[in-house]
């Protein structure tokens, strides 16, 4: 059974329109226990005869190269956007969609397994992690370094452990990871913990500040003391609104007084993730404390985090590193750059308050940074 819909377009908290897309969904059996989403990415793709370029396939291509699917005994359904999404278009509106196709039918499964490419996985992981409050169930995302039309694909074998891990549960019939994760290549991992380290290799993924929720091998070994623990009482609360204003920058030796300050000058600018050096240390230079203590007072919020991708921000360890906590700058602690943009970008759409942002940066609201 194959039907369309169309969602309404739908507005955020600050009353923005938000993007829809047309959206089929394809039943491949009776059993409801898993929603697997597939966006599009490299898992999906196939070769253009013509260019020898990776395009995006319709699920039918993916659902052919994998006759293992026939074999699964936990239920599953499929939900495909219409027009595979390339990662690298990913944006806050299709995550806002995500959000609304997962909420909506919450209650009808078990789980979620989102199939996504690879390049921007860790920012779509790290965005549901905020954007679904309270998540009680498995969000499980997922791709391949190859496509599934490729003989040494690592595709079949992310899916079906994807799809064993959203369906896995307690005895008291709890799931066992309750939270958005990132599985590839035999290591489950936080989804907002995630980055994206090798472009070339299956070990595409890795958490450097946060150890693994599980690994795979014969068996699926769950470290169930360092999986996130919802309140089961509670419901899940779905929020669709993110503020793109949010830009990344990183800090290098030589950087210039008017480049860096036209680019803080934007109006619409919110909030700035600063990529520093070392445990959070910025060059001594005096225009620079100026410029990003005349920012801080106008409401931008400026969050430090080190350029290192593994370690922790201390700005009370060294004076370079103290002088920018001076001039108003935020302790990033060990968070990821996607979770530190997709947090403010998150937090901005929900306060207007800047003061409010402030305090909740410095909290950790689903696991994605050790205080």
């Amino acid at each position: 059974m194959i039907f369309y819909e169309n969602d309404n377009v739908k507005l955020s908290r600050k009353g923005r329109p938000m993007l829809s897309y047309t959206t089929k969904v394809m039943k491949i059996k009776r059993a409801d226990k898993i929603l697997l989403i597939y966006t599009g990415g490299t898992i999906g793709m196939g070769k253009n005869p013509y260019t020898g370029t990776l395009e995006p396939l319709d699920f039918k291509h993916l659902e052919n190269a994998m006759p293992e699917m026939a074999l699964v005994k936990t239920g599953i359904d499929v939900y495909q956007f219409t027009s595979p999404i390339d990662s690298s278009d990913m944006d806050h509106r299709i995550w806002a969609q995500l959000v609304r196709i997962i909420s909506t039918r919450y209650n009808d499964y078990d789980g979620f397994v989102i199939l996504h490419g690879t390049d921007t996985m860790a920012y779509t992981a790290s965005a549901l992690s905020f954007m679904l409050e309270n998540l009680t169930k498995p969000v499980i995302l997922t791709g391949s370094q190859l496509s599934m039309g490729e003989l040494r694909t690592d595709g079949r074998e992310n899916v079906l452990t994807s799809i064993e891990i959203a369906s896995a549960h307690h005895e008291n019939g709890t799931p066992i990871v309750p939270e958005v994760c990132i599985y590839f290549n035999g290591k489950l991992l936080r989804g907002n913990r995630s980055t994206k380290h090798n472009a070339e290799g299956f070990n595409a993924f890795e958490s450097y500040n946060y150890p693994h929720l599980g690994e795979a091998g014969v068996n699926i070994n769950y470290h169930e003391k360092e999986i996130l623990k919802p309140d089961f009482t509670k419901n899940m609360i779905p929020h669709v609104a993110m503020d793109p204003h949010v830009i990344i920058f990183s800090l290098f030796p030589g950087l210039q007084e008017d480049i860096f300050l036209h680019l803080l000058e934007s109006k619409d600018l919110r909030a700035i993730v600063m990529r520093s050096f070392g445990s959070g240390n910025a060059p001594q230079n005096q225009w620079l404390t100026r410029i990003l203590n005349e920012a801080a007072l106008r409401g931008i919020v400026i969050v430090n985090i080190s350029q290192c991708e593994q370690g922790s921000v201390e700005m009370n360890r060294y004076k370079t590193g103290y002088q920018l906590q001076e001039t108003g700058v935020l302790g990033g602690y060990d968070c990821t750059v996607e979770a530190a943009v997709t947090k403010l970008m998150f937090l901005e759409a929900s306060f207007n308050d800047y003061h409010l942002v402030r305090t909740y940066m410095a909290r950790s609201l689903a696991g994605e940074i050790s205080i």
